[in-house]
Parts: C-alpha cells; structure tokens; sequence
C-alpha cells in the first residue's frame, strides 16, 4: 500500500509542524481552551489506569446521568504532547450529556509503539471495568483520537477484545483525525530517531494491514488542507476497511479549511461536520452489531 517515496517526499508529507509554521498558536490555544475546560466541568484528573509512568487518564462527566463515554487518544506523534492541552474536546460532549475520558500514555522513545498500543487497550478496558463506579456509562463507548491517536484509535478497531478478558467488542463507534493508518513510510522518517520502526514492525502496526473485530462504524476523517500525505492515509483506511463505513457516508471527511492543527478544533463546534459525525455514532450506538 505505501508508495515508493524518497527520504524528502516523507519528510515534506509526515513533518506537520513544517507544514505549518504557525503551529504554536494552535497548541497555545488548544492550553487556553483546556484551562476553561477544566475550570468549568465537573472532572477527575489523573486517574490511574495502569503501571507506566503516564499512564492516567482524565474524567470528564456532564450534568446528571451519562448517557456514554467518549474516549480520545491525543496526538503528537507517539513522542509528545499530553491529555492536559486536550481538555478541550469535552465541553461540546458534556453539554450533550456524554462523558469524556482523556488518555495519557507514555511517549517513544522511552516505550515503542507497541506498548503505546497496548496502553491504549488497557485504558479502554479500564473504562469498561471500572468506569461505572467513576460515573462513566460504558455502555455506549465511542473512540476518537487525532493523529497519532488516530492511528491508536484504529488499532483499538483491530483488538479482539476477548484475548484481552473483555467478553464483548466494547466499542459502538471510532473515529481517526488526521490518523497515520500505514506506519510503513516512517521508517524513513527523521522522527523514526524515536519511534525505532523497522520495515516488519511499521507493518505489524498497521491498522491497514489488519482487519476490524467489530463492525461498529469507523469515521475517517482530516483538514483539507492537511499534506498530500495525510490525505492518502485516509484514503488507505477508507479503502482497506469497507465494512466499517458509516451509513451514507462516500469517502473520507476532508474538512474545509482545516489543516492538521486547526482541525480538533471543530470539536468545539456542535455544528461542525466532525461534531455532528462522532455524535451519530453515540446515537447509532445502541443497534450496532458488534
């Protein structure tokens, strides 16, 4: 699936903070959003999920009964970044009624990706486990991650959730933001310093390379503006999981205007394209076939 790229061509398509100079703003405003967030909602910081040094997670939890749980996986290239600057997506979920799990996980190249992978499930068989008693209804349990997390989200698409002791497929719906789907060209990649991917272990983890253990619906989507690159890695995911497509939905989500930064944002946005397709999968929830 991957093209035969130079090392230039993958540096041009995968180094987002090139392709966007301005990025810090947009984390400087992802921090002021996320302090508000904190400020305003009912939450539970640091929550323990597992052994490793980062692995915790925040809370966030609406007026009342939850009526489901969205679970995001933050990005920054498996290397950096942290749940703390993603407070902002729960607002707009909260308001709905949905609580809002944010995980951490630890960065490469302290741990590979695989143990990321691996944090990602125990986080989430934590929020079946022992969510209810933390006032998360896991029930109706929907995945979002952006970038990195988007490719962690659709490894969690991949799991067979009973060799890892949860009796049922957990998840109603998933959706990868701006998702690396094939690891492959990283391994040219400057950044691969830290990952430590070789051509077997790029394709191992792969979500394109494997298949869905659930039919739940998987929504792909990115800015339009976002590198040529990025663009055909959710063409890659579309194409290699046809059975997982949302109902009505024709290809990808490229959203106007957005690029790789910019895009999260429509999170706070109940009207955005982004908003309105990871909240029908919450409603869609309870008669999917899992």
């Amino acid at each position: 699936m991957s093209l035969q790229l130079t090392r230039e061509e993958v540096e041009r398509g995968y180094n987002n903070r090139a392709a966007v100079p301005d990025h810090a703003q947009w984390f400087a405003r992802w921090a002021e959003l996320s302090d508000a967030a904190r400020a305003s909602l009912d939450h539970e910081l640091d929550v323990r999920y597992g052994p490793g040094a980062k692995e915790t997670l925040d809370i966030f939890r609406p007026r009342g009964e939850s009526r489901g749980t969205l679970f995001f996986i933050h990005g920054g290239y498996w290397r950096a970044l942290d749940k703390r600057e993603h407070a902002f997506v729960a607002p707009m979920f909260t308001e709905r009624g949905y609580a809002v799990v944010n995980v951490n996980y630890d960065l490469c190249p302290d741990v590979t990706i695989e143990r990321i992978v691996e944090e990602c499930r125990r986080a989430l068989m934590w929020v079946v486990r022992s969510g209810p008693a933390h006032g998360l209804d896991a029930r109706t349990l929907v995945t979002s991650g952006h970038s990195a997390g988007g490719h962690l989200t659709a490894m969690l698409h991949a799991t067979d959730w009973p060799s890892h002791g949860v009796d049922a497929n957990p998840v109603a719906g998933g959706v990868s933001l701006s998702g690396v789907h094939d690891l492959e060209p990283l391994v040219q990649f400057s950044f691969n310093s830290d990952f430590r991917l070789d051509a077997i272990e790029a394709r191992r983890l792969s979500p394109v390379y494997l298949q869905p253990t659930t039919r739940a619906p998987f929504v792909i989507a990115a800015g339009a503006n976002e590198t040529s690159e990025f663009l055909r890695q959710s063409e890659l995911l579309w194409e290699a999981w046809p059975d997982n497509r949302p109902a009505g939905a024709v290809g990808p989500m490229f959203i106007a205007g957005r690029h790789h930064f910019d895009v999260v944002l429509d999170y706070c946005d109940a009207d955005s394209a982004l908003s309105r397709a990871t909240l029908a999968l919450f409603e869609a929830g309870n008669g999917t076939a899992r």
